[in-house]
C-alpha cells in the first residue's frame, strides 16, 4: 500500500531586501528626462534653456577676467594722462571702472537668482546695455583731439587691444561682443578716413576688417559652447533614460519575484492538497487490485483497479515532478551529495527500463568506459536525469530502432553520459521550447504519449545545479542526442598516500619495520586521468 503523502515544504525566498525605487526618485528621473529633451527639441530658434545656460558661461567669464579688465582701465588711463589733462584722463578712467563695476554686480546678481525665461532676457538686455556703454567710454578716449599728437599705429594697437579682450570676454553673448567692440571700430575707422590720406584709409579698411575677424571668432568661440552643451543635455539625457529604465526593471522583477512566490506556495499547497487523497486512491485500488480480500465476481473489475492503480502513480509522479521543478526554480533544491559511479547509475537505470524498450522491439547498446573513479554528485538527481532522457527516448523511438547509451570521460577531464537514439528528431527551432518548463514540440504533441513537459527542464536544472552543462543535438527524421557533462572538479581525486605511520604498539622486527615504514606509492582512486 503507498505511503501517506508528507507535509509538503512551502518554498520561499531569501529575505533579502529589495530595493524598490521610490515614487520621488522616479519623478526626479522624468523630469531630467524631460528637460535634457526640451534642450534638444526646441525649435524655437531661441532656445530658452541654453539662452540661460550660455548667459550663466558670459557672467561666470566677466567675473574671472575682472581684475585684468580693471588692469587695463587703469594702464590706459595713466597712459592717456601723460598726452592730456590728469582730471579728464582720471574722470574717464572713473567711468570706467564704474561701469566695469555695474557689470561685476550685475553678473553676480545673475548668477545667484534662479534662470527663467523671462530674467533671461531682461538680463540679456542689461548686459548689452552695459556692453554698449563700455564700449561708448573706449571709443571716446581713442577718438579725443588732445589724442592727435599720437602715433596711428599706437592708436591701433590699443584699438585691436581693447577689440580682441572684448569679444573674448563676451564672445557667449555675442550681440554684446558686437555692441563693446562696433563703436571703437567704426569710430577709429572714421578717425582715420577724416584725415584724408592713403595710409590712413588702409588703417581703417584694416580697422574694419579687424572688428570682422573678431566677431567671427566671437561666432565661432559661441558655437563651439553651444556644441559642448548639447553635448551635455544629450549625455543627462541618456543618464535619465537610463535610471528610469533600471526604476522600472527592478519593479518588474520585484513583482515577478513576488508572482514566483505565490506560484510556489501556490504548487506546494496544492500538491499537499492532492497527494493526500491520492494515496488513499493508490492504496485501495492496490489492494483491489492484488483482490487481498478475495477475487472479485467480475472478472473485469481487476482491470479496472489496475487501471485506477496505474493512472493514480501517474498522477503522483507529475506532482512530484512539479514539486521537483518549483523548488529548483525557488533556488531551495538542495543537492545530498556523495560519491557516486556514474556508470553503476547509468547502467541500473538501464536495467530498469530494459523490459519498457524491449516491448517496444527497442535495443538499448551500453558503451561505458572502464576503471572511472567515482563523482561527487546527488545520485538522485542523476537517477533522475538518466531516467528522464531514457524515458524520451524510448518514447519517440519507432519500433525495432537502437537507443545508444555511453559514458565516459570529457576532454577537460570530467566525466559524460550520453543518450543517443535514432528517432523522429526535433525541429531546431523547437528545442528552446522542449528545454523550457511545460514546453512540448510538435512530435510530443502529435504523439500517443504526451507528457507534461517537465522532464527535459528539471533534468537540465539538475545537472547546471552540478555545475555541468546539458547539450540536446537533434536532426529532423535522423534522430536526438542529448550529452550530460560533470566538471573535472566533481571527479573524486585520488587520496594522498600517508606519511608517517603510527608507532607500533608492540616491537616488530627491523624487516617488518622497513616494509611498514615504505610509503604507498599507488593511490586508492585516479585522479580525473582515466589510468
Amino acid at each position: 500500500m503507498s505511503k501517506p503523502a508528507e507535509k509538503p515544504e512551502v518554498v520561499q525566498l531569501p529575505a533579502e531586501p529589495v530595493s524598490v525605487p521610490s515614487a520621488s526618485h522616479r519623478r526626479a528621473a522624468a523630469q531630467r528626462v524631460r528637460e535634457a529633451r526640451d534642450k534638444l527639441t526646441s525649435t524655437s530658434g531661441t532656445r530658452p534653456a541654453f539662452d540661460a545656460e550660455m548667459l550663466r558661461h558670459y557672467a561666470q567669464t566677466r567675473l574671472s577676467a575682472s581684475y585684468v579688465v580693471m588692469l587695463l582701465v587703469v594702464a590706459t588711463g595713466v597712459l592717456f594722462g601723460l598726452w592730456m589733462q590728469p582730471i579728464p584722463a582720471a574722470a574717464w578712467t572713473a567711468g570706467m571702472l564704474c561701469i566695469h563695476a555695474a557689470m561685476i554686480r550685475s553678473c553676480h546678481r545673475f548668477l545667484a537668482e534662479p534662470a527663467s525665461p523671462a530674467a533671461t532676457r531682461a538680463w540679456q538686455t542689461r548686459f548689452v546695455v552695459l556692453d554698449l556703454l563700455y564700449g561708448l567710454c573706449w571709443m571716446a578716449i581713442l577718438i579725443h583731439p588732445v589724442l592727435d599728437m599720437i602715433t596711428e599705429s599706437l592708436m591701433m594697437f590699443l584699438m585691436l587691444l581693447v577689440i580682441a579682450v572684448s569679444s573674448m570676454l563676451a564672445a557667449n553673448l555675442p550681440i554684446a561682443a558686437l555692441a563693446a567692440t562696433a563703436p571703437v571700430a567704426v569710430a577709429m575707422a572714421l578717425s582715420f578716413v577724416m584725415t584724408g590720406s592713403l595710409d590712413n584709409y588702409i588703417l581703417a579698411a584694416l580697422a574694419l576688417a579687424a572688428e570682422g575677424y573678431f566677431v567671427l571668432l566671437a561666432h565661432r568661440l559661441h558655437s563651439s559652447t553651444f556644441a559642448t552643451l548639447e553635448a551635455r543635455a544629450e549625455k543627462d539625457a541618456l543618464i535619465g533614460e537610463l535610471e528610469q529604465a533600471k526604476a522600472i526593471s527592478d519593479e518588474a522583477r520585484h513583482r515577478a519575484e513576488s508572482a514566483n512566490v505565490a506560484k510556489s506556495r501556490f504548487l506546494a499547497q496544492m500538491s499537499h492538497e492532492l497527494r493526500t487523497p491520492l494515496n488513499a486512491i493508490l492504496g485501495f485500488s492496490e489492494v483491489m487490485k492484488s483482490e487481498i480480500f478475495g477475487a472479485h465476481a467480475v472478472p473485469v473489475y481487476k482491470e479496472y483497479s489496475a487501471d485506477i492503480h496505474n493512472s493514480g502513480v501517474h498522477l503522483l509522479n507529475l506532482i512530484n515532478e512539479i514539486l521537483d521543478l518549483s523548488r529548483i526554480e525557488a533556488g531551495r533544491y538542495e543537492l545530498n551529495e556523495e560519491a557516486v559511479s556514474l556508470v553503476g547509475i547509468v547502467a541500473d537505470c538501464h536495467h530498469l527500463m530494459k523490459l519498457r524498450a524491449s516491448s517496444r522491439g527497442i535495443t538499448i547498446h551500453e558503451v561505458f568506459e572502464q576503471a572511472m573513479p567515482r563523482l561527487w554528485a546527488d545520485e538522485r538527481a542523476i537517477r533522475q536525469v538518466v531516467l528522464n532522457l531514457l524515458s524520451n527516448s524510448i518514447k519517440f523511438t519507432p519500433q525495432g530502432s537502437e537507443i545508444w547509451l555511453k559514458a565516459g570521460w570529457t576532454a577537460s577531464g570530467g566525466q559524460y553520459l550520453s543518450v543517443k537514439d535514432t528517432g523522429s528528431g526535433i525541429p531546431e527551432d523547437e528545442i528552446p521550447v522542449v528545454l523550457a518548463s511545460f514546453g512540448q514540440g510538435s512530435n510530443s504533441i502529435k504523439s500517443a504519449e504526451q507528457g507534461a513537459g517537465l522532464g527535459l527542464p528539471i533534468a537540465k536544472n539538475l545537472v547546471d545545479l552540478h555545475g555541468g552543462t546539458f547539450t540536446l543535438k537533434s536532426k529532423l527524421r535522423i534522430g536526438t542526442e542529448v550529452i550530460v557533462t560533470f566538471p573535472p572538479e566533481r571527479v573524486m581525486s585520488a587520496l594522498a598516500p600517508m606519511s608517517d605511520d603510527s608507532p607500533p604498539l608492540q616491537p616488530e622486527s627491523s624487516a617488518v619495520a622497513d616494509e611498514k615504514r615504505r610509503p604507498r606509492r599507488k593511490p586508492i582512486m585516479s585522479a580525473g586521468t582515466g589510468s
